[in-house]
């Protein structure tokens, strides 16, 4: 990796993405990979990537190092951090010093923390979907080095294309929430007409009239017509308790 230009390294980072398209892509392994980019293509100190749960809580997924991993989590744990910040007003931030206390009044606990593991200056990116972050990349120098305004769009580039991954991959457990939603969909209905064939044949009435007292007792009683359904078929639901139409 060493070896690489900045702009083969840029590149790697793109087929990386282009191969989150296959299902068995590893989302962690991508992220702890894009800290490492993030160290060796911005030439900063230390990365670290936090994701918001189903609860809208962040959660510490990849660091580049232990050190960070912990301060992230210190910052969790505080409640308080440029990670926070960022993630809450989805702003970036360069060029913070957390030696100065003006710079910090908003999370002093966590910048005297940073300090003690030898971190002083911080910036951070949001990981955006349109115009809400879903996340924050934080990025660390073990001095004062600043961020000039092309690695900060650089930074901001590399926090966009962890999105782009994350979301892939939302897609697709998406996508296979849909089957499973469709499959018992079609479970549904066949249940459903074999319950529709059980009373009709009981009733000597046509299908759609048997459907329509099976729809109408579900409604009266707040269930659901497969469930109905499938107590017709179980013989858990008494057919004599469904008013005859």
């Amino acid at each position: 990796m060493t070896t690489m230009s900045r702009e083969q390294q840029v590149s790697a980072v793109f087929v990386q993405v282009a191969d989150s398209l296959i299902d068995d892509f590893d989302l962690i392994e991508f992220l702890q990979q894009l800290c490492g980019h993030c160290v060796m293509l911005l030439d900063v100190s230390a990365a670290g990537i936090l994701l918001a749960d189903e609860r809208d809580i962040l959660q510490t997924v990849a660091a580049s190092d232990e050190t960070t991993e912990m301060l992230e989590l210190f910052a969790l744990q505080h409640d308080q951090g440029p990670c926070l910040e960022c993630y809450s007003s989805g702003r970036a931030r360069t060029n913070i010093d957390l030696g100065n206390s003006a710079a910090v009044s908003a999370w002093p606990a966590f910048a005297a923390q940073a300090r003690r593991s030898g971190l002083h200056t911080s910036h951070v990116f949001p990981l955006r979907l349109r115009d809400r972050a879903v996340g924050a990349l934080n990025l660390f120098h073990h001095g004062s080095q600043s961020l000039t305004s092309q690695d900060a769009s650089l930074a901001q580039a590399l926090a966009d294309v962890a999105t782009i991954a994350l979301l892939q991959q939302r897609d697709i457990g998406r996508e296979q929430q849909e089957k499973a939603q469709l499959q018992y969909a079609l479970t549904s209905r066949i249940t459903i007409e074999q319950a529709k064939g059980i009373l009709a044949e009981r009733w000597n009435s046509t299908p759609d009239t048997a459907f329509r007292a099976l729809r109408s007792y579900a409604r009266t009683h707040q269930l659901r017509v497969s469930d109905c359904a499938r107590g017709i078929i179980d013989q858990t639901l008494d057919t004599d308790d469904i008013p005859h139409p």
